[in-house]
């Protein structure tokens, strides 16, 4: 078993390696905790999204072993935290709702159920939006509904060709009045890529019936499966996404689905690389029938590239990525793809972009030509840009 002792947990700063074992109810915390920067403390605590569950542990183990001040902090996010997932709750079921009533399938990929599934509560993870992933051809009627009901289209894609359907993954809505924000999916991931279909998702669905009325969502392989490989695509960059790994592993999954599941779709190595590292942050138990992970090759080298993200307390949701942070993580995205992906997404460069279509604006019509003209394009965008620096 390759449990990779080398893992750089000692260069990280003080408060994120007490912050992990406070997640992680490790012992002799009592004697960590001497000269803290606690407003940094709580700022890593925000950024990596975990400062409900982290509230929730303090009070239980006790409340004493951090200052009061740092303490009321993590009550007051707590409670508001509640009180935004208690409103997701209401809407999940509006939405679930409407898409009965217009036999329309949806899948709920987090949110509200995902914390129940995980947590076993709805206030111990976070959560701003809504996720649910419907079939392609339910998209544009779906839309017209969430029109009508006041929520509105950020169109933020641009496409050619119909690029879009494959190379994104989901459209974002927004309700002015709600205050929310839902983003439907008809992929897992963007593309290129294979993944699972709606179908075989659908027929492998669990049911919930927290809300008191029945909601669907992600079957445990399935949802491992959409976990590790976003959180990954992410870099690990939000220390949540590896607590939802550590609290899936501590369910019952079955080893034999998963390790299928993980094989046809690329994604062995990238189960590893989850793995190890909540082995080593949060001292997860592996189940003996999912060991095989922490032996995947490339797995440690995978770990250890995720320990950039820790470092630099990377934020890849800003507007502007550093030159150095946009760089190691366009390298680390590749690494994560087996030979047959980077294969595809090589092929996948030749097909238009929607900058072809800005370089030199053709009617629909001649879209076709812009097959044959992407690489002058291409060639001529570059010259640009090197004549302008």
């Amino acid at each position: 078993m390759n449990n990779n002792p080398n893992l750089k947990m000692k260069k990280l700063p003080k408060e994120l390696t007490v912050l992990f074992s406070l997640l992680s109810s490790r012992t002799g915390q009592d004697q960590e905790l001497s000269n803290m920067d606690w407003d940094f403390f709580l700022e890593l605590a925000f950024h990596h999204r975990v400062y409900p569950i982290l509230y929730k542990m303090i009070k239980s183990q006790n409340e004493h072993i951090i200052p009061p001040n740092v303490f009321a902090v993590l009550e007051h996010a707590y409670r508001s935290n509640t009180f935004q997932m208690m409103q997701l709750c209401q809407e999940m079921e509006f939405v679930n709702r409407l898409c009965t009533e217009s036999t329309i399938p949806l899948l709920f990929l987090k949110g509200p159920v995902l914390a129940i599934e995980l947590y076993g509560d709805i206030s111990l993870r976070t959560s701003c939006d809504l996720d649910i992933l419907i079939p392609i051809a339910d998209l544009e009627r779906l839309n017209g509904i969430l029109i009508r009901e006041g929520y509105q289209k950020d169109d933020y894609i641009l496409s050619v060709l119909g690029d879009w359907k494959w190379r994104h993954h989901h459209v974002t809505y927004y309700h002015p009045a709600k205050g929310l924000k839902l983003e439907v999916h008809w992929r897992l991931h963007p593309g290129p890529g294979k993944e699972p279909s709606f179908t075989e998702l659908w027929s492998r669905k669990r049911k919930s019936d927290f809300l008191g009325t029945p909601v669907y969502y992600l079957g445990k392989e399935d949802l491992f499966f959409f976990l590790v490989t976003h959180g990954s695509r992410h870099g690990w960059s939000r220390i949540r996404w590896l607590l939802d790994i550590h609290q899936l592993l501590q369910q019952k999954v079955d080893g034999g689905i998963l390790h299928s599941l993980l094989k046809k779709f690329h994604s062995l190595k990238i189960g590893g690389q989850a793995a190890i590292l909540s082995t080593q942050l949060f001292d997860t138990k592996i189940p003996k029938e999912l060991t095989w992970m922490l032996d995947e090759p490339q797995a440690s080298i995978l770990a250890e590239q995720a320990f950039f993200y820790l470092h630099n307390q990377v934020n890849l949701h800003s507007n502007s990525l550093p030159p150095e942070v946009f760089d190691y993580h366009k390298r680390h995205l590749f690494s994560l793809m087996s030979f047959p992906q980077k294969l595809l997404y090589a092929i996948s460069t030749l097909y238009p972009y929607h900058t072809d279509l800005a370089t030199l604006p053709l009617p629909k019509y001649l879209h076709f030509l812009y097959f044959p003209l992407r690489p002058f394009l291409w060639a001529w965008r570059k010259t640009r840009k090197h004549a302008l620096s």
